[in-house]
């Protein structure tokens, strides 16, 4: 900081130089006392040269913008924007035999056209299931953009490895995602009080068959021993997958993470310290866990009785994501829709607990969309996917909600315009 010289002597000097006139015709009637100033002030006009031009050049970068560190940080996000196009209550009907409800994660099928929605169903209502959705979406004369009509084509009946469907309460189906070679991958997060372990598999497509496990560390799950493990309903929701190959045979990557705090991660203040894991698929060999994270929920409101990470999207952009957080309290459902970016964020796959995490580079969020601000009645909303071009050709994203099979709740699409502003 620069502070200017107010010396008495200096001000005194200056002001008699300033004020006192002298007679026409005389140059200087006191030489000795011009060089007396001028000795004096050379060192205080450097100064206040100096401190002028600090002042103005500060004014300079204010004026051109944000100062460089807040740029910085907002440069690791893609310009993104989300723009509410049309939302759809599917009926409450059957399907072959089935009960359509519970839908709780969704994946679109981009050679196909179509979409494959799970239900969580614990085979409890009827055997553990995906579904085939047909979504009609047009153009009306208004230029309006809507969703005229969804449909169930087919249902998928979920078998394990021995081709058997899966007994009534050994399986909690929560995340799906279409993969490259014609398979979907779906998570489960089991049953703890059962102690039937959650699990990340690959199943066929056409005939629902388990082929493979993805590794998971003992630390998600329970162990009589010590307290540990994924906690009851609050395991993997969600699952994404990123394909930057160009044949389909091609590696590629999964992701998931936990709807919560692990049991050993939860701490006093705080069930928000959520595990990331990242995958990669080989077509030779068996699937590599690459590392995991930490992603951090918002902090809830007082009002809030449960929330969670209920669902991921991977962007075409390696390591960018969105990432959907519901909530649910006294004021019904809640959902926000974030920008997530794993950046220099720190490999937590060898640490054995998340209490202290002060070492710990987390995960950089931005919210994209708080979904209460859309004025609209919001469901359980659980599933997210990239989904087909709009009408006019823009990217489009559906969220759907999960009715737990309850009358007094709906199954709900929600439909997004996703758009990259950087693009334009």
């Amino acid at each position: 900081m620069f502070k200017l010289n107010t010396n008495p002597s200096l001000v005194k000097l200056l002001h008699i130089n300033k004020t006192k006139k002298e007679p026409e015709g005389v140059k200087n009637l006191n030489p000795l006392l011009s060089i007396n100033i001028l000795s004096i002030n050379i060192g205080n006009i450097r100064s206040i040269v100096i401190f002028i031009i600090c002042i103005t050049f500060s004014w300079i970068l204010t004026a051109c913008g944000t100062p460089p560190q807040v740029l910085a940080e907002e440069r690791m996000f893609i310009d993104l924007s989300l723009e509410f196009v049309d939302s759809y209550e599917l009926p409450k009907s059957t399907f072959q035999n089935t009960t359509i409800g519970g839908l709780s994660a969704i994946t679109y099928d981009r050679t196909q056209d179509r979409y494959y929605v799970l239900s969580d169903d614990r085979s409890n209502r009827g055997d553990a299931r995906f579904y085939t959705l047909k979504l009609d979406v047009q153009q009306q004369e208004n230029n309006k953009i809507e969703i005229t009509k969804a449909t169930i084509e087919n249902v998928t009946f979920l078998l394990d490895e021995t081709g058997n469907r899966y007994a009534p309460g050994t399986i909690d189906p929560e995340g799906i995602a279409v993969s490259p070679r014609g398979t979907v991958f779906i998570s489960s997060e089991g049953n703890t009080s059962k102690n039937i372990a959650p699990f990340i598999g690959e199943f066929e497509l056409q005939t629902g068959q388990k082929k493979l496990n993805l590794p998971l560390a003992q630390r998600y799950l329970k162990n009589s021993e010590r307290e540990q493990g994924i906690r009851e309903n609050l395991g993997f929701e969600s699952l994404t997958l990123n394909q930057n190959g160009l044949a389909t045979d091609d590696p590629f990557r999964l992701f998931t993470a936990t709807e919560s705090a692990l049991v050993q991660d939860i701490t006093s203040e705080s069930e928000s310290r959520i595990r990331f894991l990242h995958y990669v698929i080989n077509p030779i060999g068996s699937p590599i866990l690459v590392a995991e994270h930490l992603y951090l929920l918002d902090l809830s409101d007082p009002e809030t009785i449960a929330n969670g990470l209920t669902e991921l999207v991977a962007l075409s952009k390696e390591g960018y994501f969105l990432s959907l957080e519901r909530t649910f309290g006294f004021t019904g459902f809640g959902a926000k829709i974030y920008q997530v970016v794993v950046g220099n964020a720190t490999d937590t796959s060898t640490i054995a607990n998340l209490q202290d995490i002060s070492n710990i580079q987390v995960f950089k969020k931005k919210l994209l969309l708080n979904l209460t601000d859309l004025g609209i009645h919001l469901d359980n909303l659980e599933g997210m996917t990239i989904g087909s071009r709009l009408p006019d050709g823009s990217r489009s994203l559906v969220l759907i909600s999960d009715d737990n099979f309850n009358n007094e709740q709906v199954t709900q699409l929600l439909l997004f315009r996703l758009i990259d502003n950087s693009a334009s």
